[in-house]
């Protein structure tokens, strides 16, 4: 008799961690529902407790105003740490992105540390012969331009393939296993998301003197790069719900 193939409703979701207040999840949301995936919000920067992770089929870790150094003063880091770990030890997909990938690597045991430039825009990056052969990231071409907004970087955890490079930042994507992922750069962001964060900033300080680019260099790379840089980031999102079925269908069979 064929297996059947588990309903919507049965299946569990992914679920989306939410560390800023102005964070949007972008193309994120779309994407996933395309793919059949159902979602499930952790406001973890509101100091919600985390769901366990048996009821959800993946975690994707979104970024972050506030840095790996606040952990201190911001219970929600430790938290959401602990959640990736916690996901990494038990074969639960996961996708850390910009302040999620350095949480990633911060809760394996892995140094984050201030990047040699700060990076805002749309900046190119390079796979590594690694990143060419992965199966949610090897879509992005050589010189492809994807966007940045981070002051901080990580070294690679113990037993990390490194998957992607930059011209400023070496470290911008890598995994850990067979289904744990960080990529720094967010390919997750949309035009909204680009203009609501420009416009927060602004009430507190000067982009231009304290990132090296003003708001109108960065709309005017979104112009030229931002229709692509969805595609592809909506891409990531569609084959990261795969490998999360693919999973929890190997789990179901195996008992």
């Amino acid at each position: 008799m064929r297996p059947q193939t588990p309903t919507l409703a049965a299946v569990r979701p992914i679920l989306l961690v939410r560390n800023d207040a102005f964070e949007t999840f972008g193309v994120a949301p779309a994407a996933l529902a395309q793919a059949g995936a159902p979602t499930r919000i952790w406001e973890a920067v509101d100091g919600e407790l985390a769901p366990p992770l048996d009821d959800v089929s993946g975690v994707i870790v979104f970024g972050s105003s506030y840095n790996v150094e606040h952990a201190d003063e911001q219970p929600f880091i430790e938290r959401a740490a602990a959640l990736s770990r916690g996901a990494v030890e038990r074969g639960v997909p996961l996708l850390g992105v910009c302040f999620g990938a350095q949480l990633l690597a911060w809760g394996l045991g892995a140094p984050i540390r201030k990047a040699p430039a700060r990076e805002v825009g749309f900046e190119p990056i390079a796979l590594t012969d690694a990143g060419g052969t992965d199966p949610l990231i090897d879509h992005y071409e050589p010189g492809d331009r994807v966007f940045q907004w981070h002051m901080d970087t990580y070294d690679l955890p113990d037993g990390a393939e490194l998957l992607a490079s930059g011209e400023q930042v070496a470290n911008q994507a890598f995994r850990v296993g067979p289904s744990a992922w960080g990529v720094q750069f967010h390919f997750e962001i949309d035009d909204t998301e680009i203009h609501l964060w420009l416009e927060e900033f602004a009430k507190e300080g000067d982009l231009e003197r304290d990132w090296g680019k003003s708001a109108e260099q960065v709309l005017s790379e979104a112009d030229r790069y931002l229709a692509e840089h969805q595609r592809k980031g909506a891409e990531v999102f569609r084959r990261f719900a795969s490998v999360a079925r693919d999973v929890a269908e190997t789990a179901r069979t195996a008992r």
